[in-house]
């Protein structure tokens, strides 16, 4: 399957720089997976597609102040490093820039004005080079790591966002909780604590599960057939609570409801452990792909934003509503001018 199948053309403007004040005055777009029927709504009207013991499935994953600016040691110049992933013993997986100057042995420190006879308060150095950019740093440090995080590092916002974010807790969800990502997952941003208690009081359930959102999730795809791309591996967590309502909302003729392509890549790796049989608790790190050609067994509906032309984002959705009604919908989208991406409007497949 060809990539350029996904793509599509979307005007600058059309990129959402900034959230709303308010979370839930977003637009969504909806897409029958069927009949490919669409229709403009407000986010507030999810609540009319959803029914009395349908089960919400949320990311509850919390972003990390993942992005560093620091400089080389030896040279002073200027290095920013996204992190991705914890390997332990303060070794972590992460992205690069500049990438070139990033050879293993290079130190980089953090919080100090000059690199030169001054005493920073993180230092890392580049164990190993990776793939893509990617790098095994470890980290020294006197202290609890995390509140030096606190203090050093900023939001790692999508690089189309040129915009400050002056309030770190817009880029969280309402129900944000295991810290581990290195980016948001942003169909959960639409949401308020108000709007849920709406949900539960209609009857809808919610559930949780954690992935970390890492290069998985945002690689993008630099192959020209499709299943020639290889995801990059993010740590998921699915308990024996969710596992139970997966399986009674099921055994009721119930939809499960997927908060964002995160939250559907967990379930779906969850159901193809359990063999077609009754989705079991795990957890573990997940690389799952889902393109048109897949067959969902967990997930029955999907809530989710607009995505980058060409990414595996956009092929999932494809998988859950074939690609012709999903490019129509896109196409509606950019005429009717959405707001894209993590900071945009919202689209239900159902």
């Amino acid at each position: 399957m060809d990539v350029q199948a996904f793509d599509f053309e979307l005007p600058d403007s059309l990129i959402a720089q900034t959230p709303l004040l308010d979370r839930t005055a977003s637009r969504l777009l909806t897409l029958n997976k069927q009949t490919g029927a669409i229709t403009h709504q407000k986010f507030e009207q999810l609540a009319d597609y959803l029914e009395a013991g349908d089960l919400l499935v949320m990311n509850d994953t919390r972003v990390i102040p993942a992005r560093l600016f620091g400089m080389k040691k030896d040279t002073g110049a200027k290095v920013e490093i996204l992190l991705l992933k914890p390997l332990g013993e303060d070794r972590w997986e992460a992205l690069v820039k500049p990438g070139k100057r990033m050879k293993q042995g290079a130190v980089v420190v953090f919080g100090v004005e000059a690199a030169i006879d001054a005493e920073p308060l993180l230092t890392a150095e580049v164990l190993e080079e990776g793939e893509m950019g990617a790098r095994t740093l470890r980290f020294s440090y006197s202290g609890i790591f995390n509140e030096i995080l606190d203090k050093l590092g900023t939001m790692p916002l999508p690089p189309y966002i040129k915009e400050q974010l002056p309030e770190k807790e817009r880029y969280q969800t309402v129900y944000a909780k295991h810290e581990g990502s290195a980016a948001a997952p942003t169909a959960g941003l639409h949401f308020t604590e108000a709007y849920l208690e709406l949900l539960r009081a209609k009857g809808v359930q919610i559930a949780f599960v954690t992935l970390h959102v890492g290069l998985g999730t945002f690689r993008p795809v630099s192959v020209n057939k499709v299943e020639e791309h290889q995801m990059h591996a993010e740590y998921y967590e699915l308990s024996p609570e969710t596992a139970a309502l997966i399986h009674a909302t099921k055994a009721k003729g119930k939809r499960v409801v997927a908060v964002g392509t995160t939250s559907a890549r967990t379930l779906e790796t969850a159901a193809q452990l359990s063999n077609g049989a009754e989705i079991h608790p795990s957890s573990g790190w997940t690389s799952i792909f889902i393109y048109p050609g897949y067959s969902f067994q967990a997930v029955d509906a999907l809530l989710t934003n607009f995505h980058l032309p060409k990414s595996t984002l956009l092929m999932l959705i494809s998988a859950l509503a074939g690609k012709e009604h999903v490019m129509e919908a896109y196409r509606q989208a950019v005429k009717e001018e959405y707001r894209f991406f993590s900071f945009g409007d919202a689209m239900f497949i159902y």
